[in-house]
């Protein structure tokens, strides 16, 4: 299993990115997706949550309205664009893969800052 995140970068507060996690080594319409992000000195958090058929999605309140999940199983990519982003948004963000019995994958990791 390989998940490799990209698309993170330097921001101003107010602009955009879109983040990209490019999976391999499982079958990737059958699994739901999560992002993650995690802040200097704080735990990592769960941000967006997608299923596997796109049919229901989730997110932590201090995103809602700002970010969107996604994902293309025919590219089994899942996306995380984020929108109207805040100096609270800067972190690491993570992409995972949780199977059935709890053994999960997680990505290298992003990082996305967002300066005034």
């Amino acid at each position: 299993v390989q998940l490799v995140e990209s698309g993170g970068g330097s921001v101003r507060t107010g602009g955009s990115l879109r983040l990209s996690c490019a999976a391999s080594g499982f079958t990737f319409r059958g699994y739901a997706m999560t992002w993650y992000r995690q802040a200097t000195g704080k735990e990592r958090e769960l941000v967006a949550h997608i299923t596997s058929d796109s049919d229901s999605t989730y997110y932590t309140d201090s995103v809602k309205g700002r970010f969107t999940i996604s994902r293309d199983n025919a590219k089994n990519t899942v996306y995380l664009q984020m929108n109207s982003l805040k100096s609270e948004d800067t972190a690491v963000y993570y992409c995972n893969v949780k199977f059935l019995g709890g053994l999960q994958y997680w990505g290298q990791g992003t990082q996305v800052t967002v300066s005034s």
